[in-house]
């Protein structure tokens, strides 16, 4: 089982039954699998605060909600984040791939990957760095759990390094 399969398998033992993403090649094969589950809606959207709404109404509405984006999108989802799901005791897991960490190829990542968790921190939001694909299957569990029972969003941070292992 590779690093993709891990989340998958955690997402579906969770009960995560509806998620939103936004685009990013280390979400790729992971997206694929959730696509031929019929016992999952996914919706991929273009911009992460879009997501965010998406996943609030899909709550109210009785869906147990994740979303799956690139950390480049956090600073587009402070707002949403803050006013909406803080503001009004929403949950939603966020499984991030945590670009611009140690290891990365691409110079333009490294500024959001260096600020990530102190965003996330700076707002409030629990979160955690999932560093390898042992540990993906109860992260996911225990932080969908904590997201309900706190009532408020909860992140998991994959960086660069997890998606290039397998156990």
């Amino acid at each position: 089982m590779d690093s993709t399969d891990v989340i998958y398998e955690g997402i579906k033992e969770a009960g995560i039954n509806f998620i939103v993403s936004v685009p990013c090649a280390n979400l790729k094969k992971l997206l694929e699998l959730i696509d031929k589950d019929d016992e999952i809606i996914h919706v991929p959207v273009t911009r992460e605060e879009e997501g965010f709404g998406i996943c609030a109404g899909a709550y109210m509405g009785g869906m147990n909600v994740a979303i799956l984006m690139q950390n480049s999108g956090l600073g587009n989802s402070i707002n949403v984040l803050t006013s909406l799901f803080k503001l009004y005791s929403f949950p939603v897991l966020m499984i991030i791939s945590h670009r611009g960490t140690f290891g990365e190829g691409i110079c333009g990542q490294v500024p959001m990957g260096k600020a990530t968790a102190k965003i996330l921190d700076s707002i409030d939001i629990y979160h955690e760095k999932v560093s390898s694909p042992g540990q993906s299957t109860e992260y996911i569990k225990k932080a969908w759990n904590l997201s309900l029972i706190s009532e408020e969003p909860i992140a998991l941070l994959f960086d660069i390094n997890y998606w290039t292992r397998c156990e």
